[in-house]
């Protein structure tokens, strides 16, 4: 039996945000095994952690069909998974060995469902929007795109006016084709962004008591994820532009039907610490036995730390 949970990451409240698993390994396991299990838990991301020989972890994810070089939620999920397990104590810090490097987490001091991960970051790249999605939006929407952008996570970014509604994009995922498909960022600055005392902000859109300033919805269909309800990956790539647009830290919010946010600062590494809530909902044991096959796929992620 090897220990398995599942955390709702960067939710303010219970049964909120996004759910991921995390499963803990004691020897490698294939990429068949690996994925076998996240097709069965059906989480838009299932973490698995193994023991690296060196000390610390090695981190990898998978969607329902695939997986991913980068998660941010499900890195959320692995930290605090690592605190409810007893592994790391709390204020302490670890690097996770993955696909896209050594990510650096940390846990809060003061609250074992809170912590800090650093994620990698890439430009945004201006480019052109496609007839197709520029249609489908403003039919959707009623109202244009102000920018448009790509980005070499793989993911196209689109600034959306402020009052555009984005609770009426349910069910876009279906209607997306070419490139979105692959990974939709749609966001827009909140309209109230100060931070004074008496600002009117909607309760809904708190992080740790401070209002958001700006919200986006994730659709990546192409990754076997029709919308993804809190992003880690999708706000480490847009919160440089709007931490340049506001000179300061940001809080991120994610309006999906399991809301949640995060805030959003640089660090000094050069990528984006986000820190960020997660609430336990269950906690126990999975009976399927890895194969103990795969090993060199393990071995590349430690030996390029």
């Amino acid at each position: 039996m090897l220990p398995a949970l599942l955390i709702e990451a960067f939710a303010e409240r219970p049964l909120a945000g996004n759910g991921a698993a995390v499963v803990r390994l004691e020897r490698p396991a294939s990429d068949a095994w690996l994925q076998g299990v996240a097709t069965s838990l059906r989480q838009s991301e299932t973490a698995f952690l193994l023991p690296a020989p060196g000390g610390g972890w090695a981190l990898r994810w998978f969607t329902p069909s695939c997986e991913v070089p980068l998660c941010g939620h499900a890195t959320l999920a692995a930290l605090l998974a690592l605190g409810a397990w007893g592994l790391l104590e709390p204020g302490a810090s670890t690097a996770l060995l993955s696909r896209s490097g050594p990510l650096v987490v940390q846990l809060a001091e003061d609250d074992p469902g809170r912590g800090r991960i650093e994620l990698p970051s890439a430009p945004l790249q201006p480019a052109e929007l496609p007839d197709p999605l520029a249609a489908l939006l403003h039919r959707r929407l009623g109202s244009g795109v102000e920018q448009y952008w790509h980005s070499a996570l793989g993911y196209c970014v689109a600034l959306l006016p402020p009052a555009a509604q984005l609770g009426q994009l349910d069910g876009l995922a279906a209607e997306l084709q070419g490139e979105a498909r692959a990974g939709l960022v749609l966001m827009q600055q909140c309209a109230q962004t100060s931070h004074a005392e008496g600002a009117d902000v909607a309760s809904s859109e708190l992080v740790g008591g401070r209002p958001a300033d700006y919200r986006l919805r994730f659709f990546a269909p192409g990754l076997g994820i029709d919308e993804d309800p809190v992003t880690g990956s999708a706000h480490a790539l847009v919160a440089p532009y709007w931490i340049e647009r506001l000179n300061r830290p940001v809080v991120g919010w994610q309006c999906s039907s399991r809301p949640g946010g995060m805030l959003c600062e640089a660090a000094s590494s050069g990528m984006i610490r986000l820190t960020g809530t997660g609430h336990l909902l269950w906690n126990g044991s999975l009976q399927a036995e890895p194969d103990g096959s795969g090993a060199e796929r393990w071995a590349a992620l430690w030996a390029a730390a």
